[in-house]
């Protein structure tokens, strides 16, 4: 697909710009690569210069072995494809602070992604749509994961809770981002994206597609219709959980006691290995926490936790210079 080159003057562009990349869960229990929901915490701090010359250059300020090869590089692929539509002489310099690990199951990747391409477009004067966005990050997946998805970098792009109706071509939904409180727990073990598709199945029972049909529809209904009860009935998987549950420890201990403490529900947050529940109130969300906190020490694995609401905006710029 070909689309149109954009046309700018260097002389005019801001040469700096500083922003948040949120994390994000993705699918939502039920919807498997079609939601997700962005974070107010954790989130990573990205700075992105603008350079008079076309090359990318990467620069991690934290202990990560992440590639400095752009094309390797989940923040640098993405601005490989967005140069390709740009007809001037120009790259950018990323200096990135990593705060959400990566294979942690929260969007470490697609806040990379997310955070480089909204920090470049706002060096251009924001030249680029929201969609143009999404379609340049999903080359930052594809580097983590071997696959171009949306339902980490939407939401991390746009905020609130979205819907990936249609990757090829995008079709991206923005839902209303409900009052809610979610608690994370990350146990400190690592569970690749790349190693949790491949064990999911191939084929899958009518029957548990109409039930999961129901669940994803019962979602986006509850979330239209602000009823807390209908999303927590409707945050159940049946297809994707049962088998990625395995590869996390006390993953069912700390879903039935965070039920039973209050929670309307959760469950794997994207691949794994973290644990999300949604919460109508911080004091139930600060009860989730503790059952969470409780399991894992029982168990004897690492882990942090984070007690955060749903953040409306996405990635932010908090500080930009000419």
């Amino acid at each position: 697909m070909e689309f149109e080159m954009k046309h700018i003057d260097p002389a005019t562009l801001q040469k700096q710009v500083t922003v948040h990349a949120p994390g994000t869960v993705a699918n939502l229990v039920c919807g498997f690569d079609v939601l997700g929901m962005c974070l107010n915490a954790p989130y990573d701090i990205m700075e992105v210069r603008l350079l008079d010359e076309k090359k990318i250059t990467i620069i991690s300020k934290d202990g990560y072995q992440l590639p400095t090869d752009p094309a390797q590089n989940t923040a640098g692929a993405p601005l490989i494809e967005m140069l390709e539509e740009i007809d001037a002489i120009i790259g950018f310099e990323i200096t990135i602070e990593k705060l959400i690990k990566p294979g942690s199951g929260i969007g470490s990747s697609a806040a990379s992604a997310a955070g480089a391409v909204v920090a470049a477009n706002h060096l251009l004067g924001n030249i680029f749509t929201n969609e143009d966005l999404v379609r340049f990050a999903m080359f930052g997946e594809k580097v983590a994961t071997g696959v171009k998805h949306a339902d980490n970098i939407a939401p991390c792009i746009y905020g609130g809770v979205t819907l990936i109706r249609s990757i090829f071509p995008l079709d991206i939904i923005a839902l209303p981002a409900p009052d809610f409180f979610v608690t994370v727990v990350h146990p400190q073990i690592e569970v690749r994206t790349s190693d949790a598709r491949q064990i999911l199945r191939k084929e899958v029972l009518l029957k548990d597609a109409i039930k999961q049909w129901g669940n994803i529809a019962g979602l986006v209904a509850g979330l239209l219709k602000k009823d807390a009860a209908l999303v927590g009935r409707s945050l159940e998987d049946v297809i994707i959980e049962p088998v990625r549950s395995i590869l996390i420890p006390g993953f069912d201990e700390v879903k039935k006691g965070c039920k039973e403490a209050g929670a309307l529900g959760g469950g794997i947050s994207g691949s794994g290995p973290s644990i999300f529940m949604l919460s109508t109130n911080e004091a139930t969300a600060k009860e989730v926490e503790t059952v969470m906190k409780n399991v894992y020490e029982k168990i004897g694995i690492s882990y942090h936790t984070y007690v955060t609401t749903i953040n409306a905006a996405g990635v932010q710029v908090i500080a930009a210079s000419c």
